[in-house]
């Protein structure tokens, strides 16, 4: 199983980004896909997740209103759009995968990601 994620950058606050994570090696169209971030010196932290056959979505409350996770089957591949975004924001994004449905708890999922680096200027 890998995991692949692009799309970071850096950008000013207020700006966007669109980060997309694409899926090899399995299906995961019985799985859920998440999304978590990591700050210099912080925690990893729970973003988003959707979970792949129902399109139930999962957010903090810090990116509700600003962040919305999709996916597209065809594609094998998850999508975070984050928009509004805040210095706050600025971590290196991970996506994982493997739970059945879409939960904040990073050990339940098996699959990471190698990360991308989100940084927004203020």
């Amino acid at each position: 199983v890998q995991l692949v994620e692009s799309g970071g950058g850096l950008v000013q606050a207020g700006g966007s980004l669109r980060l997309s994570c694409v899926a090899s090696g399995r299906t995961f169209s019985s799985n859920a896909l998440g999304w978590f971030r990591q700050a210099p010196g912080k925690e990893r932290e729970f973003v988003a997740a959707i979970t792949w056959s129902t399109s139930g979505t999962l957010y903090a409350d810090s990116v509700k209103g600003r962040f919305t996770i999709s996916r597209d089957n065809a594609k094998k591949t998850v999508l975070l759009q984050m928009n509004s975004l805040k210095p706050e924001d600025t971590a290196v994004y991970y996506c994982a995968g493997g739970p059945w449905v879409a939960t904040m708890t990073a050990s339940a999922y098996h699959y990471w990601g190698q990360g991308t680096q989100v940084t927004v200027s203020s």
